[in-house]
């Protein structure tokens, strides 16, 4: 019996014995491996360039459901993994944020906002990490699921030969897709943080 046992309810958040060197962390570090790939793409600002880089956002992004599912099904389930997941996220939306901004097509508040989050949740996780480690919410994963839907639809440049009409619809979908995300990121910041509080007192409660 451990001198502070961790509450029931974070049982399962305890490290387990399941080699890290496995394939859904494999694929984790796939999608870190293509951050400097679709940086460079962005950096090149031409229609073909964004349009490749469109699609190795969403191959590296499909990564992120894959490596979940293979951990959950083969039973690959690691702390390495709980904690590089989201971080491998956040670096692949990240870049994918800053060159939109670079380029002018998306405003640098809405990065600023995104990635502050993202670094904050990142802290939050490290801070309590002696005592658990905090796994992405249904809430988390839908704010990814909205941040690369909606940035998959502003990376996407549109050929001149497309009706001027589809465009300017695509114009205000991506938008309104882009401000649900932004209300995600900031609402889920916020349960994130009594998550983690939540846990901290926990402990301290057990220890006493």
């Amino acid at each position: 019996m451990p001198a502070h046992p961790l509450p029931p309810d974070h049982a399962a958040d305890l490290p387990n014995s399941t080699s890290a060197w496995n394939i859904a962390n494999a694929l984790t570090a796939l999608r870190v491996a293509a951050v400097p790939f679709l940086g460079y793409l962005l950096l090149q600002d031409t229609q073909s360039a964004r349009n490749w880089a469109t699609l190795v956002f969403l191959l590296a992004s499909l990564t992120d459901f894959l490596d979940g599912f293979v951990a959950r099904k083969y039973g690959l389930i690691t702390t390495l993994g709980k904690i590089a997941d989201p971080i491998a996220d956040k670096f692949l939306t990240g870049i994918a944020l800053m060159g939109l901004s670079y380029l002018g097509a998306l405003p640098w508040w809405v990065t600023i906002v995104i990635i502050a989050r993202e670094i904050g949740v990142t802290l939050l996780r490290f801070w309590v990490i002696e005592h658990g480690v905090i796994s992405a919410s249904r809430g988390g994963k839908t704010k990814t699921l909205t941040q690369i839907i909606a940035i998959s639809m502003y990376l996407v440049e549109w050929p001149t030969s497309v009706p001027e009409s589809f465009v300017t619809l695509w114009d205000v979908s991506k938008i309104s897709v882009m401000a649900i995300a932004v209300i995600l990121t900031l609402g889920t910041a916020i349960a994130y943080v009594r998550k983690a509080t939540q846990l901290r007192k926990e402990i301290e409660v057990v220890r006493r």
